[in-house]
């Protein structure tokens, strides 16, 4: 067995002083000066810096990933087989034209396909296992101008999000010379086809500005459309389903703004209404009518207002769907004589169809006790077909297309399991936990049936718990190898999401964040009460925010956890808070706090910063993986982390970190080697609580 001794970061005094609080931060000099340069290209790395990735990643090679190279391999394979690797997707119509995604057996990128509608061949528009060679391919999506005679598609080579668009002739199957660089991977054709919109960063990598590239011309003569002054705001360009505006929006967490532009003949854009702090809207059009979904006058959970095209303005907004406490608008979509609406009441989703000419609603929703519903409508707006998807825990994903004139609904497409799936050998339940305040946490658990619920199996928990974002309660092919080895595989759908409304939001940001926090240790413990585990058999997973609570849970309640996977943890809060450099900062105040410009900011965060709490304690064991290019968590959170925990928990519990040198925040960018990392995780888990290995052979 293996007796590497795991690698030591230096210490190196970096005292600062915020709100006359002096602080020394020793690991302060894993963050590279020229990170910006590095995101770009990781070569110009700091050699000390790299010297100390590159030994925690041979101390993972060597203490785990070598002696669980089987086990790894086997779940891979598992998941893999689950996924029927020519898998193609739905064609969806557009003029003439009908365009498709699909995979190819063995391959690790999506074809951009074709057919005529009426049939015939399919062509084959853009092969991205051809593009991507053998190094990194963020691929951005591809667009197809309204000519049908270009497509421009993007790609990002490093994982550090700058995307290069590439215009491909459909009839020559070439691309142009002439290639946009270094854009923040947002763009959209004109409706003559002579142009492309598109964003771009600032020096900090902040998508700020909207540039207009006239097909034929030198980029570096892009004028600028529009350029955001705040660096809190994020901008984005995208255009309405009738292809009658383009749409520019500017937006932090809670506050929006949007500008519109004529898509037949340019100029100048048209604000829609000045942004108002805490208040959001989002826009589209229908027959010269703008519909907008707001939170304006109050409406927590959002509502539905139009507004004339020639005065859009606030003070003209009339409700269409009047604010209903609890029901949460999520989304809406607009065709031709349809609005379609996404909404979330009493933690499930439902999709309710209003008929514009005469006011009349009907309601999609299913009986399963979990479940996530999806909603789309392809390119054409004078449609009475929209596109649904469901699935559940226990259930693979089913595709149907619904005619609103007709009530017809059509099976398309139903997930296949190469391996073999039968839903009637699971259990999903929902349950709910009982947080410290009183309210009441939904948990979407699945297991095996025949799995033992009296506390000897082990469980894995997943949380996330910010910016609003809902956990869907949706089929995955990759729990089922943790499920089939008697795992309970639950997620909790905490405070910092909307699984209850924008209220359940707000209840897990700034000063309310360690709701979060306390939410799912709630959860961890409702489980061990049920039956369902016993402590200390709970592997908790969470990414990205969701690794900002792994941090959190494992200084609040170590004893609780088997094991802890934090992937692209965002661990080094108040660090980064403090640094309005970084590319997230500015526009992540709203959600934290400043800690920059308020004390009780600064003492709030400092209070809960995983970073800063690590203390002189047994952890359970941690396994943090991470990216080197990855501008949103950067690096040197979970090297800072590992770095403080390694020098200063106690007990023997294996910590490892894991960095990806070649990738960013999503990880490997290939179906395949995404897979990898999710089995690399996985036999972690397994050795956490024992299965199939221990970590008592370390």
């Amino acid at each position: 067995m293996t007796k590497t001794t795991p690698p030591v970061a230096a210490r190196k005094s970096h005292v600062v002083t915020f709100h006359n609080i002096e602080r020394d931060d020793p690991y302060h000099w894993l963050r590279a000066p020229n990170w910006q340069e590095v995101m770009q290209k990781p070569e110009t790395l700091d050699p000390e810096i790299r010297s100390y990735l590159d030994a925690e990643n041979a101390y993972f090679d060597d203490a785990f990933g070598t002696r669980t190279s089987k086990l790894q391999d086997t779940i891979y394979k598992e998941i893999r087989g689950r996924i029927k690797e020519d898998d193609s997707g739905i064609p969806t119509p557009d003029g003439p034209f009908a365009y498709n995604s699909r995979m190819l057996e063995g391959k690790q990128y999506p074809q951009i396909v074709r057919t005529a509608r009426d049939g015939g061949p399919e062509s084959v528009l853009l092969d991205c296992n051809i593009e991507a060679g053998d190094g990194y391919f963020g691929f951005a999506g591809a667009e197809h101008d309204r000519s049908h005679k270009f497509l421009a598609w993007a790609a990002d080579r490093a994982g550090s999000e700058y995307y290069d668009i590439v215009i491909r002739d459909l009839e020559t199957g070439a691309d142009s010379a002439e290639v946009i660089t270094n854009t923040a991977g947002s763009y959209v054709w004109s409706n003559d086809s002579g142009s492309i919109y598109y964003t771009e960063y600032d020096d900090n990598h902040r998508p700020y500005r909207v540039r207009l590239h006239i097909i034929g011309t030198d980029q570096a003569n892009d004028p600028i459309i529009f350029e955001e002054k705040d660096p809190g705001f994020f901008v984005g360009v995208g255009r309405t389903l009738s292809d009658k505006f383009i749409v520019i929006d500017a937006h932090d967490h809670q506050t929006s703004e949007c500008w519109l532009i004529d898509a037949e003949t340019g100029g100048a854009p048209q604000l829609v209404a000045p942004r108002v702090t805490d208040r959001e809207y989002d826009v589209d059009e229908r027959d010269g009518l703008l519909y907008i979904r707001t939170n304006a006058d109050g409406a927590e959970d959002y509502k539905i207002v139009t507004a004339p095209i020639d005065n859009p303005g606030a003070d003209n907004w009339t409700d269409l769907v009047a604010h209903s406490q609890g029901v949460l608008i999520l989304d809406t979509v607009l065709i031709k004589n349809h609005m379609l609406r996404l909404e979330r009441f009493e933690g499930l989703p439902r999709i309710v169809v209003r008929d514009l000419r005469n006011g009349r609603e009907e309601s999609v929703k299913f009986d399963e006790e979990a479940y996530a519903l999806g909603m789309s409508v392809g390119y054409e707006f004078d449609t009475s077909v929209f596109r649904l998807t469901y699935s559940s825990p226990t259930t693979p994903s089913r595709t149907f297309d619904v005619d609103l004139e007709t009530g017809t609904r059509t099976l398309l497409k139903e997930q296949e399991v190469p391996s073999g799936h039968n839903p009637d050998h699971y259990e999903t339940r929902r349950l709910f936990a009982t947080a410290p305040d009183g309210e009441q946490v939904p948990v979407t658990v699945l297991y095996r049936k025949g799995t033992k619920l009296d506390g000897s199996a082990p469980a894995l928990l997943y949380g996330y718990g910010a910016y609003g974002m809902s956990m869907p309660a949706a089929f995955s092919i990759s729990a089922l190898s943790l499920v089939d080895r008697g795992f309970v595989h639950a997620t909790a759908h905490i405070r910092g999401g909307m699984e209850k409304g924008y209220r359940w939001y707000v209840q897990g940001r700034r000063e309310h964040k360690t709701n979060t926090f306390t939410d799912f240790i709630a959860a961890g413990e409702m489980l061990i009460e049920k039956g369902y585990t016993s402590r200390g058999r709970i592997v908790a997973q969470g990414g990205s925010a969701g690794g900002m609570l792994m941090g959190a849970i494992a200084n609040l309640a170590p004893d609780l956890w088997g094991g802890i996977l934090a992937q692209v943890p965002f661990v080094d809060v108040l660090n980064t808070m403090l640094d309005e450099t970084l590319p997230l900062t500015p526009p992540e105040w709203p959600e934290w706090g400043n800690p920059l410009a308020s004390p009780e900011d600064y003492a709030r965060i400092a209070a809960y910063a995983p970073y800063e709490q690590v203390t002189a304690k047994d952890y359970p064991p941690i396994f943090a993986l991470a990216g080197l290019t990855d501008p949103r968590v950067t690096y040197w959170e979970p090297a800072k982390w590992v770095a403080k925990l390694r020098a200063t928990k106690t007990g023997s519990a294996p910590l490892y970190l894991k960095t990806n040198m070649g990738a960013g925040h999503g990880g490997a960018s290939g179906r395949f080697d995404r897979l990898k990392e999710t089995a690399m995780c996985y036999a972690f888990a397994l050795n956490a609580v024992g299965l199939e290995g221990s970590f008592t052979s370390n």
